[in-house]
């Protein structure tokens, strides 16, 4: 067994997000996503991935395949391969404990 505390794991840049990896084995990868206010994460996709998505602090809004949804803590999220999604912090912090299956490469995870 391995245990981590993910507070360890927040870090917030003004103006911008950070990732950092928690766990990384074969091609899954779990990692944190943190927002300053305002801060975004840019539409993209993971092809062939499966993405779960914890909304761990704060709230923001998704945008999957070009639909708004308002988020807060404790909202789960599953997004397929085949899905353009994007995320917008609101008005405070917010951090997002992400699960990716079947990451397309390696740069999927690296520390950002």
């Amino acid at each position: 067994m391995e245990k981590k505390n993910l507070a360890q794991y927040q870090e917030y840049v003004d103006n911008k997000f950070t990732k950092r990896i928690v766990f990384k084995e074969e091609d899954n990868v779990i990692f944190l996503l943190n927002f300053a206010p305002g801060a975004e994460l840019p539409t993209h996709k993971h092809p062939r991935a499966n993405v779960y998505i914890l909304v761990l602090e704060g709230a923001g809004e998704v945008t999957c395949n070009g639909q708004p949804s308002a988020v807060a803590k404790g909202d789960v999220l599953h997004i397929t391969g085949d899905e353009e999604f994007s995320y917008r912090s609101g008005e405070s912090s917010s951090s997002l404990y992400v699960v990716l299956t079947k990451t397309p490469n390696e740069n999927y995870a690296k520390n950002v």
